[in-house]
């Protein structure tokens, strides 16, 4: 079993940041591949970003390119996720998500992926 917490969510106005965070219990964090996904009401969920084990391969959505980056600390069972230049179509529940058997690396589907947090609402302002 996987646990995962998210946190670091609020309201911001247009072109401001916020970083959140997902805490994962258990002593084998770095060996799961890691994930980002948000949902806007009346939207499907859509793939934010994705981190390899190591760190070293990372993935983006075409929406958040350039905006967002995705980071971990293994040492802390957390990964992160920078977002710089808020938009309002940023608004949404962001949700973190691991990939206990390994699939796929730094997945971008999130069939991909075994166990999600609770979810963290990120509204942002024009």
């Amino acid at each position: 079993q996987v646990q995962l917490v998210e946190s670091g969510g609020g309201l911001v106005q247009a072109g401001g940041s916020l970083r959140l965070s997902c805490a994962a219990s258990g002593r084998t964090f770095a060996n799961y591949p890691m994930g980002w996904f948000r949902q806007a009401p009346g939207k499907e969920r859509e793939f934010v970003a994705a981190i390899s084990r190591s760190g070293l391969g990372t993935n983006y959505g075409d929406s958040v390119k350039g905006r967002f980056t995705i980071s971990r600390y293994n040492a802390k069972n957390t990964v992160y996720l920078q977002m710089d230049s808020l938009k309002p179509e940023d608004t949404a529940v962001y949700y973190c998500a691991a990939q206990t058997v390994l699939r796929a690396g730094a997945a971008t589907r999130d069939n991909d992926y075994d166990y999600w947090g609770q979810g963290t609402q990120v509204t942002v302002s024009s």
